[in-house]
């Protein structure tokens, strides 16, 4: 059997966050048997979609839901059917606007890199607002007969002063435009799953492959039927813009195992957990010349839960901060952990499996003794 050692490939240890380039997150023993499970057998793709979307739909208190691609293979989606629908014509034509809505509105504040999810359906995206926030005549004043949708990046990428996601959504609904959430990273907490929707959003698009831990080539698109219905024709097997986004059998069982799981997860007793962690670890750290080490809260993508901010020394220590993050990946086992602002780096401990958190002190306190 094909083996990371045999690929000379050495695993990490991940205090770093549910990165997609660290492969998300690991998927537990009844993801992993559900993957398995639907991997022995032959079933058509569309129906099992539907089905696996019912189910999740009802778990989390959505309308509908489809499983797509990753939560940027969501956006791809659900982009394609603000633009074009259900309209077969307009869909095997993608991304060939002609005739079609060609706009989607975003604020200024939240641009970044996994916009290009949404240009890639061939939209522009249109800006409101300025680098700290907007206002509610910037958007009323973007809205035109070629808007498709209004996307909001949430997490860390807002500016303290955007439009608040109600007033958004009362805006572009009273012009007829549906509203979409890329909430890929904001599990947990848990509620997520369903208040963006029931605050009225068409859709919260979540990676499948972050706290979750589902496979990390999935992803939720939750919200109304209607978007649902569009996402799937844009979608795989169809003949169209989704079509090399494919979602396999495995991953939309593994996926529907994970959120049930998800759901019936102790979620107070977890973060609970990780602030015992994040106190070990500073109270060990901060016994060291040229460290302080800090809780800081909230996560990397503001989930409401802590890690370590440990301030490194250099001139105390004898090895810089990045001299330290390198180490810690060169040397086995290796940890990954993520620099922060200044002369600082983050220890994150909800991508840990059980007992890593004490591999992960020694091993940083080994890097910082030298």
């Amino acid at each position: 059997m094909p083996s990371y050692s045999e690929l000379d490939i050495t695993p990490v240890i991940n205090a770093n966050a549910t990165l997609t380039r660290l492969g998300g997150s690991l998927m537990p023993p009844e993801v992993l048997e559900a993957m398995m499970e639907a991997a022995k057998f032959f079933v058509e793709l569309p129906e099992l979609q539907r089905r696996v979307g019912n189910r999740i739909a009802l778990l989390t208190q959505n309308e509908a839901c489809y499983v797509s691609s990753g939560a940027a293979g969501g956006i791809v989606v659900a982009i394609a059917a603000c633009v074009a629908g259900t309209d077969m014509d307009a869909i095997h034509r993608l991304p060939d606007l002609t005739g079609l809505k060609n706009e989607v509105i975003v604020h200024k504040s939240h641009r970044n890199g996994y916009d290009h999810a949404v240009r890639q359906v061939g939209v522009k995206l249109v800006e409101i607002g300025y680098a700290d926030g907007a206002f509610d005549w910037q958007l009323e004043a973007a809205i035109n007969a070629n808007t498709a949708a209004v996307i909001w990046f949430q997490g860390n990428m807002g500016g303290p002063n955007d439009l608040p996601l109600e007033k958004v959504i009362e805006i572009a609904h009273a012009h007829g435009v549906p509203v979409l959430v890329d909430a890929a990273a904001q599990l947990p907490p848990v509620e997520n799953l369903w208040e963006f929707t029931q605050m009225g959003a068409d859709a919260a698009i979540f990676s499948g492959g972050k706290d979750l831990r589902g496979p990390q080539s999935s992803g939720l698109v939750l919200g109304k039927q209607w978007l649902v219905d569009a996402c799937a024709l844009n979608g795989p097997p169809n003949h169209s813009i989704g079509r090399p986004m494919k979602v396999g059998k495995e991953e939309m069982l593994g996926l529907l195992a994970a959120v049930e799981r998800y759901l019936a997860l102790d979620h107070e007793a977890r973060a609970s957990q990780m602030e015992e962690v994040v106190t070990g670890w500073c109270s060990e750290l901060n016994r060291l010349d040229g460290v302080q080490a800090v809780r800081a809260f909230p996560s990397e993508a503001r989930q409401p839960l802590p890690r370590a901010q440990v301030h490194i020394d250099a001139a105390a220590v004898g090895r810089s901060r990045d001299q330290i993050v390198q180490g810690l990946l060169d040397r086995r086992p290796a940890v990954s952990v993520a620099p922060g602002p200044g002369d600082s780096l983050y220890l994150n401990p909800s991508t840990l499996e059980d007992g890593e958190e004490d591999i992960v002190l020694a091993r940083l306190v080994e890097e910082i003794k030298g």
